[in-house]
């Protein structure tokens, strides 16, 4: 599995668990796989956890293209990313610049700040 997207149309927090090295042909799908479940559940305010656990550091070719593609996505208004591995959360921090943007250690802390703006204490 490299990726899995649930959407919890109720608070409208889209829930992505990416696994893997993906390439850039897998960012491709999965990025048009996460448009159609916005335009499927017509999300407009959404929230969004992104839970990278299971990533190891990806090529900069996919990071290059992931970032791509986030340009072109609409605009949260809080985003989660988990990860455990510090130097995932490098590669994450130059991706993910937004002000509503925080890296987390556990799928809790991600649920914290996008319902409450509970901020996270790592």
């Amino acid at each position: 599995m490299m990726y899995r997207i649930h959407v919890d149309a109720a608070r409208s927090i889209v829930e992505v668990t990416l696994g893997g090295l993906m390439s850039v042909a897998e960012v491709d799908t999965y990025i048009a796989d996460l448009k159609q479940e916005f335009i499927a559940h017509g999300l407009r305010d959404y929230a969004m956890i992104i839970d990278v656990c299971a990533c190891p550091i990806q090529p900069q070719e996919m990071i290059r293209r992931m970032g791509e593609h986030m340009a072109t996505m609409p605009k949260a208004r809080a985003l989660a990313v988990v990860t455990g591995s510090s130097l995932a959360r490098m590669q994450i921090r130059r991706l993910f610049t937004q002000s509503y943007a925080r890296i987390v250690a556990t799928p809790a802390d991600a649920r914290a700040w996008v319902v409450s703006g509970t901020e996270p204490l790592t």
